[in-house]
């Protein structure tokens, strides 16, 4: 398989297992916390994105800011991907494992291939829908089941 279509099916496999995150943290009594991990998923997309543009306000964009409405978190979420499925479809592998630079934390200049800010994504993705399927268990809701190989085994008898 192509690095790109790797990067591309992870994407997708995060797209729904997030929007099926969305319907538990509907019905959590206090969705403050999954809403701001969740929102903050979001923003990770846009700034790294915004990096790899150079543009010049990325410095200025925030990895936690804004939380957004619960009801605006699909949309939002929808938003942020579509331009990474489209940036990782029109590019070579050997684009996307060709060095960028961008503007870091710290004012210097940083390099990263897509590759790994897109993987660093997607795990990034993985790792705060744990929690997020932490809180939901601890508020006494039985999380989905949204395993990789749940999106990819199948039965044969």
């Amino acid at each position: 398989m192509q690095m790109k279509n790797y990067l591309i099916d992870t994407f997708n496999y995060n797209d729904s297992t997030n929007k099926k995150l969305l319907s538990k943290i509907k019905l959590l009594n206090d969705k403050k916390e999954s809403i701001r991990l969740f929102s903050h998923l979001i923003n990770c997309q846009y700034k790294w994105m915004a990096r790899i543009k150079q543009d010049p306000n990325a410095k200025k964009m925030s990895w936690w800011e804004p939380v957004y409405n619960f009801d605006k978190l699909e949309e939002e979420w929808s938003k942020s991907l579509e331009p990474w499925i489209n940036y990782i479809a029109a590019r070579t592998d050997e684009e996307l494992s060709t060095e960028i630079t961008f503007v870091g934390f710290d004012d210097g200049l940083w390099a990263a291939t897509p590759q790994d800010i897109a993987l660093q994504l997607n795990y990034h993705s993985i790792h705060h829908r744990a929690q997020i399927q932490t809180i939901i268990r601890q508020q006494g809701i039985e999380p989905d089941f949204v395993d990789y190989i749940g999106t990819k085994y199948r039965k044969l008898s």
